[in-house]
């Protein structure tokens, strides 16, 4: 059983690595070829974006399988626990990003040109 800080840990160094890769990605690129690093920023930015997204879903995935374990009485206490706090924290950072994301958009279009 793998605890609960241990997993985000886990999966913050993961995301980490994979920033990372995708910054060198664009860095060797760019360092090729002259083309606009802005088209590569935004498919890096979606990349991410999309990863984040679907280990989310499979969080709450996760949580509904061990619930549906729990009440067929298979499933350790502990682990249910766990798995629901996370599939919450994790929902909670999304609609977190979601607001800030919708605020930043917001404050572009209050801007004058």
């Amino acid at each position: 059983m793998i605890s609960d800080i241990t997993t985000r840990s886990l999966d913050a160094v993961n995301a980490y690595a994979q920033t990372q890769k995708t910054l060198q990605a664009g860095a060797d690129l760019q360092g090729d070829n002259e083309t606009s690093p802005t088209s590569d920023a935004v498919s890096s930015f979606s990349d991410v974006l999309d990863s984040a997204l679907k280990n989310a879903i499979k969080s709450g995935k996760t949580a509904e399988a061990q619930t549906a374990e729990g009440l067929s009485g298979k499933g350790s206490l502990t682990d249910i626990a766990t798995s629901v706090e996370e599939a919450k924290l994790t929902l909670q950072s999304v609609t977190t990003v979601r607001d800030r994301l919708v605020q930043a958009y917001q404050d572009v279009m209050k801007m004058s040109i």
